[in-house]
């Protein structure tokens, strides 16, 4: 198994992350992919990548993982294979200047939302202007196909350095497809997000101890296994609900 000393990179907010986590957390809550007391949760909230593997990596923790100069790099190779696209596609970014323009402009807010400090100057409203302003040509239907499939094309290429952590991709893909979602909302067009695997459900603990006799069998007989499962308790011979909750009594 590998072991991790995180943080490579000593993290920071920037003028997005503290938003943009928040919003993350609310949805991901409604979603019931994050569990209800995740805002209080230190392993969640925390700007640096927990060092158990089995714990998936925030979004807001890829900088104390990656660094400036990874990011940096992932986005230009990106942007690489939007000029070499075709004219419709490319002719919108190019217009708008060359390409170390956008590798640096879209570069500094990734840094900014994944908590490398204050990198990206105007926050929210920038990135909505600039939407609003340069790209709306693309923020439709045929745009973000392109647009996804470029950036699919661009983690896929096993050149890049994602580091040696596995749960960096997932994060990635959970970071844009998130924004993917935003931005489709926002500017009504399909949501075509196809990264990959996203960040695992994240399910909330539960403290028998601190739970009285009549919450422990208001439990769900799937709530009661499954916290059994992670205290590693051998449930086969446990038959029923019934006993699942005398022995959830027990501990």
């Amino acid at each position: 198994m590998n072991k991790f000393s995180y943080p490579h990179y000593p993290p920071d907010s920037g003028y997005m992350t503290d938003t943009i986590r928040q919003k993350y957390i609310q949805a991901a809550i409604a979603n019931k992919v994050l569990p209800e007391n995740a805002h209080r949760m230190a392993l969640i909230i925390s700007l640096t990548a927990s060092n158990d593997i089995t714990k998936p990596i925030q979004f807001w923790q890829l900088y104390s993982v990656l660094g400036q100069d990874r990011i940096v790099n992932i986005v230009h190779r990106f942007y690489e294979r939007v000029y070499a696209d075709e004219h419709w596609f490319s002719s919108v970014f190019s217009n708008i200047g060359e390409i170390n323009r956008h590798t640096n402009s879209q570069a500094a807010m990734w840094i900014d939302v994944m908590g490398g400090g204050h990198a990206y100057h105007g926050g929210e409203y920038r990135v909505s202007f600039h939407h609003s302003h340069n790209a709306i040509q693309l923020l439709n239907d045929k745009g973000a196909q392109r647009w996804v499939k470029l950036m699919v094309e661009t983690l896929n290429d096993p050149s890049i350095d994602m580091t040696n952590d596995p749960r960096v991709r997932p994060s990635l893909n959970t970071f844009l497809t998130y924004f993917l979602g935003k931005y489709a909302e926002q500017f009504d067009f399909i949501n075509c997000s196809a990264f990959g695997d996203t960040n695992p459900t994240i399910k909330r603990r539960i403290n028998f101890l601190n739970l009285s006799e009549d919450a422990i069998e208001s439990l769900t007989e799937s709530e009661l296994k499954e916290e059994l499962i992670a205290r590693e308790i051998d449930i086969g011979e446990y038959f029923d609900k019934k006993a699942l909750v005398n022995k959830a009594l027990s501990l």
